[in-house]
């Protein structure tokens, strides 16, 4: 039978469009939201615990921030076909390339190690023992690489993606004052204390995360996106910043409506978790537990998977969830190690969980202005990226980065020894 209605839907050249991007749909929306991570929860619960609505501002500039660095990653990796640590290599030279590599490991552990006590730091709240959930919530990320496929891999983290709902719902159900969230959006309030200047640092350091340039890039690589579907990629990184600014939003609206407006004192997301029961009902409380859970052991895969890529790719060895152990055993090995050391670490009694989930985010924030410089100057390199070259906009928001991180960690310095 021939149904009109549908050839002229199906022809339509919005309806294509919505097609080709749920087709291209993954990179931008999953490394955008792994952000909101172990220590991301946690430094948003504390943000809003500690300071109110008062940060509610950064939001704002960290949206336009992260939505151009998104969309440089995936325009280099769609346009020069490699990851940006094989680039990096290409441009700076193997040594130089291998001492930023190690720092970066450093530091990637240690946001690996911030996955797997959110880990611990969840189950305990829903009565798991950490002995019990470490061990399989690391069986479930090592067989999820190894036995899937880069298609079957990212249908599994967009269904992680859309869990972080749970947040947008608990926020609400806090029954924040909207007027005065919306009043702290647009007026920004600034402390120059200690404490203030690392809560900006750290909510910087995981809403725009180093890790994050090479997943997005690596991904796009993999995936194969083509060049004449850029744009689509392009609309997928941006849509991804949005989201996950508006669901750390919602934890920071949830934190400071019912934690910081009556004065509790928290010093973990499981306290977060039961001071939520009496003030915002027991099923905020859940979603916040279980929208925790999720971003830790999504996070969990993700982040190993991000660090194999960039070491491999930086020294010149096979990477890619879609090659078998034999094609690139150092990528899976690697995966392996990261996973089980972490695990190991955690188990480890009196472990100071909370100190590891905020410190990582502390240091993202100071390794971030090294990577995006790094970027601006292969961005710009007309060599490999030919008419795909940044715009002045482009390059004005990526600088204004740089320099707004390097003030703060400056700032933090200076405080310290004030």
């Amino acid at each position: 039978m021939d149904f009109p209605i549908f050839r002229r839907v199906f022809k339509n050249p919005t309806f294509l469009s919505f097609i080709i991007f749920l087709s291209v749909m993954g990179p931008g929306i999953i490394t955008a939201n792994v952000d909101n991570d172990a220590g991301g929860i946690t430094t948003y619960s504390l943000a809003g615990a500690q300071f109110g609505y008062n940060l509610l501002w950064t939001f704002i500039p960290m949206i336009f921030a992260l939505a151009v660095i998104q969309e440089m990653g995936v325009r280099m990796g769609i346009v020069s076909g490699k990851g940006l640590a094989d680039l990096i290599r290409e441009k700076v030279g193997i040594k130089f390339t291998f001492l930023i590599m190690i720092a970066l490991l450093l530091a990637n552990f240690g946001n690996v190690l911030a996955e797997f006590s959110g880990i611990a730091v969840s189950a305990g709240i829903f009565g798991v023992p950490r002995l019990v959930a470490l061990p399989v919530a690391a069986l479930f990320a090592w067989l999820l690489v190894v036995k899937g496929t880069y298609k079957s891999v990212e249908k599994v983290f967009l269904l992680a993606s859309s869990l972080y709902l749970s947040y947008i719902i608990a926020g609400v159900l806090a029954q924040p004052d909207w007027g005065l969230a919306a009043k702290s959006v647009i007026t920004p309030q600034i402390n120059l204390n200690t404490d203030y200047i690392t809560m900006l640092i750290g909510m910087v350091g995981t809403t725009i995360a180093p890790w994050m340039m090479f997943y997005i890039q690596s991904s796009v690589v993999e995936k194969g996106i083509s060049l004449k579907n850029l744009r689509y990629s392009k609309l997928d990184a941006i849509f991804g910043a949005i989201v996950v600014n508006i669901v750390a939003f919602f934890i920071v609206v949830a934190c400071t409506a019912t934690i910081y407006t009556n004065g509790i004192q928290v010093n973990n997301v499981a306290d977060v978790s039961d001071a939520l029961i009496p003030l915002a009902g027991q099923y905020a409380s859940i979603l916040f537990a279980l929208g925790f859970l999720n971003a830790s052991l999504f996070a969990a895969s993700i982040l190993p998977l991000s660090t194999a890529y960039y070491i491999c790719e930086s020294l010149g060895f096979e990477a890619g969830v879609s090659k078998g152990f034999k094609e690139a055993p150092v990528f899976h090995g690697l995966y392996l190690g990261l996973i089980l050391l972490a695990v190991i670490i955690i188990l480890i009694p009196s472990i100071p969980l909370l100190t590891i989930l905020y410190l990582s985010q502390v240091a993202n924030g100071l390794l971030l202005p090294f990577v995006l410089i790094l970027m601006l100057l292969i961005i710009n390199d007309k060599n490999v990226m030919g008419e795909y070259i940044n715009s002045k906009l482009f390059n004005s928001i990526a600088i204004a980065t740089v320099v707004i991180v390097m003030l703060l960690s400056i700032g933090l310095i200076i405080t310290l020894f004030m």
